[in-house]
């Protein structure tokens, strides 16, 4: 079994693609020991195999299933002493379009990985934070954390409610010692852009992204802030010159972004 040996460590949900494989890379290149975890176990020992198996641990790991959380952290603890420098709570999952037209199932589905999973992600980790000196968690939220995004409904409120525990335990944990942070990308290049907006249907997200002429973002600049997020004063930090421009334009003009938005909302077919 691979050992930290020392090495500061990170726990990272959803590190078989996209914002959490890449911010694996990105630590693990510093010479950080990296906690690989996923339901995607084909992915999961891709990037394993790319970080190496002397600088990683890893594990299935279903965020909504807190026997799942018990069993990852426990491997984890057993290869970092006890420690755990970081909680990178990444996982998520979302449906693009009209609300209707997303199931009851799939609401259920976005919030319990999304709210449900980051909640269950500090409960089990908490107790090995608490015991690393200087811990952080960082919560991925979203842009759409700041703004109601349409069409993007159930996940919008999920990245609120994110962004809102964030806030409220980095007050909470100061006293032990344990900050909490959130990383807030804009359209970001991964695999969530090609999520459909249900079972069976062809349509995705990045093709109304790129119809609407809107950026996306290299996920390497997710990683880099993530970086940021685990070692800033700062509790969010925001990905892509958009997601600065919607959270200064939420806070100092926010009449004008809400006629943005619904402006930007397209007619039903």
């Amino acid at each position: 079994m691979a050992e930290a040996r020392g090495r500061k460590s990170i726990f990272v949900t959803g590190a078989a693609s996209g914002i959490g494989a890449e911010t694996a890379r990105y630590f693990a290149e510093r010479d950080w020991f990296v906690g690989l975890y996923d339901v995607n176990e084909t992915g999961l020992t891709e990037v394993a195999n790319e970080i190496g198996s002397a600088n990683c641990t890893s594990g299935k790991l279903d965020v909504r299933e807190r026997a799942d959380w018990k069993a990852a952290v426990a491997g984890f603890s057993e290869a970092t002493e006890g420690a755990m420098n970081v909680l990178f709570n990444n996982a998520g999952v979302g449906r693009h379009g009209w609300f209707e037209e997303i199931t009851p199932e799939d609401s259920d589905w976005i919030v319990d990985v999304n709210v449900k999973g980051v909640v269950n992600g500090i409960y089990a980790c908490l107790p090995l934070l608490r015991q690393t000196s200087g811990a952080r968690v960082v919560n991925t939220a979203s842009t759409a954390g700041i703004v109601g995004s349409p069409q993007l409904a159930v996940y919008s409120a999920t990245k609120f409610a994110v962004r809102g525990l964030t806030e409220a335990l980095d007050a909470e944990f100061r006293d032990i010692d344990v900050r909490v942070t959130s990383l807030m990308p804009w359209f970001i290049d991964t695999p969530i852009l090609d999520m459909p907006s249900h079972e069976g249907s062809n349509h995705r997200m990045k093709d109304d992204i790129e119809a609407s002429g809107q950026n996306v973002y290299p996920v390497s600049m997710a990683a880099e802030r993530a970086w940021e997020a685990a070692h800033g004063k700062d509790i969010h930090y925001m990905v892509g010159k958009d997601a600065e421009r919607a959270r200064f334009v939420a806070r100092f003009l926010p009449g004008r972004l809400r006629k943005q938005v619904m402006k930007g909302v397209p007619e039903r077919a």
